[in-house]
């Protein structure tokens, strides 16, 4: 199996570094992700610069793992499939990201939308990500969990262009409880800014690093994430809202 392996947290994050020693376990794997952390990078693209590339090694300083990218999340799949891997990937694995990517966190998401830009290409495309707590991550583990839940996804043959969203729970929690397949929770987080006055008198923001979902709702990956079970939700990128749609295309149009 042709593994490509991306994230948003950079080329050198922990949590790439591990999981790409598990996805080994499942074929070759090769590296194309951002030089620099990119969270929360979304799906943009670099259209003013040029997306300047680098061979990177292992930590045994000789075996080839791919390329780091001074560009975001979607610009590496997008260069991979385009121009460095020689063949066609079998799937695309974005992660393992450092916290999660559950509820409405998918829009704001690099590692999400890397796995979508594969998904785009026909390929299938598997977002994973770990929840922390007070900054704590058991990235073995994890990485450990999240391949065993990529071969079950896997081993069901989605057809080309399938993309799903994963996600671990916090680990220090206790053990976990099972694999729940669920919706998206499309509540909107509470958030925070702390205000400030630089030395010249500018007021500045800083935004919180504490994003909470007041209203988990039941059946979704934000409540079942947080009871402590690892969740997958499967995902489209069509935003038509085709309820809407049928009942506009109902109606008389005019210009005047």
């Amino acid at each position: 199996m042709r593994i490509l392996l991306t994230n948003d947290d950079g080329i050198y994050a922990p949590g790439l570094r591990v999981l790409r020693q598990e996805l080994l376990k499942l074929g070759t794997v090769t590296v194309v992700a951002p030089a620099t952390e990119q969270s929360a990078a979304g799906h943009s693209v670099t259209l003013l610069n040029p997306l300047l590339i680098s061979e990177v090694l292992d930590d045994d300083g000789h075996t080839f793992i791919g390329w780091a990218v001074e560009g975001r999340p979607a610009d590496c799949v997008k260069l991979a499939l385009l121009e460095l891997l020689p063949e066609r990937p079998d799937v695309i694995i974005s992660g393992l990201n450092a916290g999660s990517n559950a509820g409405i966190n998918v829009l704001y998401s690099g590692t999400v939308a890397a796995a979508i830009e594969g998904a785009f290409y026909g390929h299938t495309a598997i977002a994973v990500s770990l929840e922390y707590d007070k900054k704590i991550y058991d990235f073995p583990t994890a990485a450990r969990y999240a391949r065993k839940v990529i071969e079950q996804i896997l081993a069901c043959n989605p057809p080309p262009g399938s993309l799903f969203n994963v996600n671990i729970p916090v680990l220090e929690r206790g053990p976990i409880k099972g694999i729940k397949v669920l919706p998206q929770n499309i509540s909107p987080y509470t958030e925070k800014f702390d205000r400030r006055v630089n030395p010249r008198g500018r007021t500045y923001f800083w935004a919180s690093p504490e994003f909470l979902c007041p209203d988990p709702h039941p059946g979704t990956d934000v409540e079942a994430l947080a009871e402590g079970y690892i969740t997958i939700t499967p995902l489209k990128f069509d935003l038509t809202d085709h309820t809407r749609l049928a009942e506009l295309q109902r109606r008389e149009w005019h210009l005047e």
